[in-house]
């Protein structure tokens, strides 16, 4: 039975290695700092890519219940947040070809419009993290924004913010799969970002604790576990980086983190499944595992969905 799941790895694998493009990409803002630790990987992929950029943000509806004046206040910090960003971007990154879209309602409504009007490639946010039982955990904005989306989004969680301003370069990419569909996914995205960054990429696999009754123990899936990860990358890329294969026992997220620690990553590639049933509930890598990555990793995650 292991000889045949192993087999259908390999046969995912074999177009894994295909490189992705970037046409264009949306940047969601509300103009907070959080939103501007993420501007400069959204400036920096697009600047690569050659990629258009889509600067999105979402105002709060207009409250009746107060005087006129109030109303023109909403309307009046998101005009002049706007002409900011225009301002900014045409000093900093003038090659890039940008378009600037104001929406009324919540986060992701704003931002499910623009996707479902054009081709969005990606999806570039800040979070606003809040502290809930002692550990930081990704505000409902981008909560729901990494849940819904269709696309792959690049989130710059409160930790990775905390280490202070970046312009977008990216030195050690890792990738963390568990062989399925959707982890395979993600293998392009990792894969072309590190050869864009000319940077180092780590590939992950994490082996969970056997269950009870289960034969197969971790240590049988080690090796032909690193083989698969090997298989993951393309002859072609051995030209710009030499791969490092990583495969460690553990709970997924706990890993993911320290592995990302240990090597100094400064971007984490996670494909995600689409959650079924009860939000957050046990998948491998299930949403609950991919929040906490986000909300606790000291570099952005990108999540992609098959």
């Amino acid at each position: 039975m292991v000889h045949h799941a192993l087999r259908r790895w390999e046969m995912r694998t074999a177009k894994a290695g295909a490189r992705i493009t970037l046409k264009t990409i949306l940047f969601a803002t509300d103009f907070s700092p959080a939103a501007n630790s993420a501007l400069p990987y959204a400036t920096d992929l697009a600047s690569r890519f050659g990629a258009k950029l889509v600067v999105v943000h979402a105002k709060e509806p207009p409250n009746y219940a107060l005087p006129p004046d109030a109303w023109r206040t909403p309307d009046d910090a998101s005009e002049a947040g706007i002409q900011e960003l225009k301002t900014s971007l045409a000093k900093s990154s003038p090659k890039i070809e940008s378009e600037f879209r104001i929406g009324e309602g919540r986060a992701w409504q704003v931002i499910e419009a623009v996707v479902e009007q054009g081709d969005i490639d990606l999806i570039v946010a800040g979070t606003r993290g809040r502290t809930g039982a002692g550990r930081l955990l990704l505000g409902s904005q981008a909560e729901e924004i990494v849940r819904r989306a269709s696309r792959p989004v690049l989130t710059v969680g409160p930790r990775s913010q905390a280490q202070g301003a970046r312009d977008g370069k990216l030195t050690n990419v890792l990738y963390a799969t568990d062989f399925s569909p959707e982890a395979l996914a993600a293998a392009p995205y990792a894969i072309s970002f590190a050869e864009e960054h000319e940077a180092q990429l780590t590939l992950v696999h994490i082996i969970e604790k056997p269950r009870v009754g289960e034969l197969v123990q971790p240590g049988e899936l080690v090796s032909s576990s690193a083989h698969l990860l090997r298989d993951l990358v393309p002859e072609e890329a051995k030209f710009w980086c030499e791969p490092q294969c990583v495969v460690e026992e553990g709970e997924p997220a706990e890993k993911i983190l320290e592995i990302a620690g240990r090597v100094g990553a400064s971007l984490i590639v996670l494909g995600v499944r689409k959650p079924l049933g009860i939000p957050g509930a046990a998948t491998h890598l299930p949403i609950a595992t991919v929040h906490k990555v986000i909300s606790q990793a000291a570099c952005p995650v990108l999540t992609v969905r098959r």
